[in-house]
């Protein structure tokens, strides 16, 4: 017997998904007994694909480019006879149909898309805009359809609600609300859909007959980008193609579907098959979006509340259950850069948000020096570059940055190497502090087992060295009339993975407090890859990247192995995937698990950031995930809180988000974590 709460972790409609389409179908001009059949024939591919919604493009029906022809009774007639057809055979579909259609009314014809679901004409809208320049011409036969509320069509047997006032809300999946718009709709300057979005609706659907000329696939991107952009949605957008007439235009079938902004899937242009174009959109995402952000909400009462004024139209979706995995694009690494055309562009937009706050700071402050203390790590050592860069653009010599590395019990050898063969390259000024007698000292003074020899490396050991560390720097600071920078990440802020107050923690400017790990690591690359340094810098740079992740506070041990912060917390590419799924979109835990599962459980499957090492693409089985993510919960939602509350100032980096109390995010200190464990335990399996 299968196991219920397994089989519906697995089910995307679970986690607020619902899977959507956009397919051009084959056409002939006028020849609506055959469109009805492609129509059909796409309709029965898509609930095979186990689609919840297909989008066809506008007058699919009859055709698009039939100029007077519209006119015709005899063409008209068939168009109403095949949508009982359609009706009648959707019975057995599952996706909702979005088709379009001439269709009458009050002795009037509208270019209109039909929403039908399930055997039931759910309902009817008419195009709003009707282009009437260049090659258009459709005031000739249609009316607008911009005024029409509260208002019913017959369409043959079929009698539905009609006009530019209708929600389509499936009332057992509580985020699919839909509403439909048609071609130039979208191009007018405020487009019906802005309303639409306004009155609750979360998927948006453009049934489209654009004609295709040089560069208009990119103008239809940036419309579709916009609009979902701009009402936090989701835009689904299909066009009709090959079939249509050519008398005097062409067509290229695209479709495409937008979330957010986010492009998640398109089809192939200029086929003579149809393309069927799949993402699986994530409604519920939009809706924590919307909640987030105010602005929405002034919008919707500013434009006097649409949601007062619109119709919804309730169905009762039946989908398709259980595994039908997830398609659409993950990122395994949602901080780091992931668009090819744009990589460089965008690191060099992430590198430079730190080393232009940084410049601000030293304008502000006029510091003498600059005070880092460089450990061979990963933090230190980006914070090192940032200010190299920083001085540099200033006209101030490397020289007025003090570089300490203050070897202690954990020290290796290795790290301390790299930390003087990178302050050497970077020619900054350099130092060496043994702050092992000082930790000794302390360690005697309160009393501690290890001042008597013993091998006790408890949190008490670890945090005198880490303080320690910091109070020379402050110390230091003072001596020299400088200011400290600050190395530590996002990732250790999110965990709690830093000393509190006399430590890691504290600094004069946190500039790496925006950056997460993984995002340190990839902008590292990025620098040696763009030779932002020279090639001595850039060697020293790939061995520190290759160094495991350790804070080196506990002595090797015997067998020579350091110590391993990844072990103790978890990877940090699952670490940095649960924090910007949970603060960017306040997502449960059982919905991040099942993200991560779908990105992480096969390393073969999935886009890799460029340039990632072969050596480095990891998989996660859901019992891992399951694991790092209790963790994670109970570290960021009950234990950490109160060292982000006193965190000092430092950038922004990503939209993903800061977790500065004065940006993205305030919350109490002695809160707990469990309504997020609970949630974990109740739904997710643990293998």
């Amino acid at each position: 017997m299968s196991d219920p709460m397994k089989q519906s972790f697995y089910d995307l409609h679970q986690h607020g998904f619902i899977r959507a389409g956009a397919s051009t179908p084959r056409v002939r001009t006028a020849d609506v007994a055959f469109n009805r059949e492609s129509i059909l024939e796409e309709a029965r591919r898509a609930d095979e694909a186990g689609l919840d919604l297909l989008v066809l493009p506008e007058l699919c029906l009859s055709s698009y480019a039939l100029d007077d022809l519209h006119m015709q009774a005899a063409l008209l007639d068939a168009v109403e006879a095949a949508v009982g057809d359609i009706v009648a055979a959707s019975t057995e579909l599952s996706p909702v149909l979005l088709i379009g259609a001439p269709l009458r009314h009050n002795s009037r014809l509208y270019n209109c898309a039909l929403v039908i679901a399930r055997g039931r004409l759910l309902g009817v809208v008419p195009k709003s805009f009707l282009p009437n320049y260049r090659e258009y011409y459709e005031k000739r036969w249609f009316a607008h359809g911009r005024n029409i509320s509260g208002r019913t069509i017959r369409v043959g047997e079929c009698e539905a609600p009609f006009g530019v006032d209708l929600i389509f809300a499936a009332d057992n999946l509580p985020g699919f609300k839909l509403f439909v718009e048609i071609c130039e709709d979208y191009w007018a300057a405020i487009p019906p859909s802005c309303e639409g979005a306004l009155a609750g609706a979360t998927i948006i659907a453009n049934l489209s007959a654009s004609n295709i000329t040089i560069g208009k696939s990119d103008e239809r991107h940036l419309l579709a980008r916009a609009q979902s952009a701009r009402t936090a949605s989701a835009y689904i957008y299909s066009a009709a193609g090959h079939g249509e007439s050519t008398t005097d235009l062409a067509w290229d079938g695209q479709g495409m579907i937008y979330e957010l902004g986010d492009l998640m899937a398109e089809s192939d242009r200029f086929t003579l098959d149809p393309d069927l174009c799949i993402a699986d959109i994530d409604c519920e995402r939009i809706v924590n979006d919307r909640m987030r952000m105010q602005t929405f909400n002034d919008a919707a009462e500013h434009a006097g509340r649409p949601e007062d004024r619109f119709r919804t139209i309730a169905f009762h979706h039946e989908f398709k259950a259980g595994d039908l995995g997830l398609i659409r694009p993950i990122r395994r690494f949602p901080f780091v850069p992931n668009r090819q055309h744009k990589l460089d562009e965008d690191c060099f937009e992430a590198f430079n948000i730190q080393v232009d706050a940084l410049m601000r700071r030293i304008q502000a402050t006029r510091p003498k020096s600059l005070i880092i203390g460089i450990s061979g790590g990963l933090d230190s050592t980006h914070a090192l570059i940032v200010a190299a860069k920083a001085c540099d653009r200033l006209g101030l010599p490397r020289t007025t940055i003090r570089g300490y590395t203050m070897p202690c019990f954990g020290t290796s050898e290795g790290t301390k190497q790299n930390a003087w063969k990178l302050m050497n390259a970077l020619e900054i000024t350099a130092e060496e502090i043994d702050i092992r007698p000082a930790a000794k000292r302390m360690l005697e003074d309160i009393g501690h087992p290890f001042a008597d020899g013993e091998p006790v490396y408890d949190v008490t050991f670890e945090n005198v060295q880490a303080g320690l560390r910091t109070d020379y720097l402050f110390r230091l600071a003072g001596q020299h009339g400088g200011f400290v920078i600050g190395t530590g990440d996002l990732s250790e802020l999110a965990l709690g993975w830093c000393t509190y107050g006399v430590g890691d923690q504290m600094s004069h400017y946190a500039v790496n407090c925006g950056v997460p790990k993984t995002l340190i690591q990839y902008l590292i690359r990025w620098a040696t890859s763009t030779d932002q340094f020279d090639p001595q810098t850039d060697a020293i740079l790939e061995a520190i990247l290759k160094t495991e992740i350790s804070p080196e506070l506990v002595p090797v041990g015997e067998d020579g192995e350091i110590q391993s912060t990844e072990e103790k917390i978890g990877p940090y590419e699952l670490n940095d995937f649960f924090l910007h799924h949970i603060v960017r979109f306040g997502q449960t835990p059982s919905k991040v698990a099942f993200l991560a599962w779908h990105a992480w459980h096969d390393a073969k499957h999935g886009i890799w950031p460029s340039a990632f090492p072969e050596t480095n693409k990891n998989q996660y089985d859901l019992a891992t995930i399951r694991k790092w993510l209790e963790s994670f919960l109970i570290r960021f939602f009950q234990f950490s809180q109160f060292k982000r509350s006193a965190i000092p100032n430092g950038p922004k980096v990503s939209s993903g988000g800061a977790l500065s109390p004065r940006g993205d995010w305030r919350a109490p200190s002695d809160a707990v974590a469990g309504p997020w464990l609970d949630e974990l335990k109740n739904n997710v399996p643990e293998s």
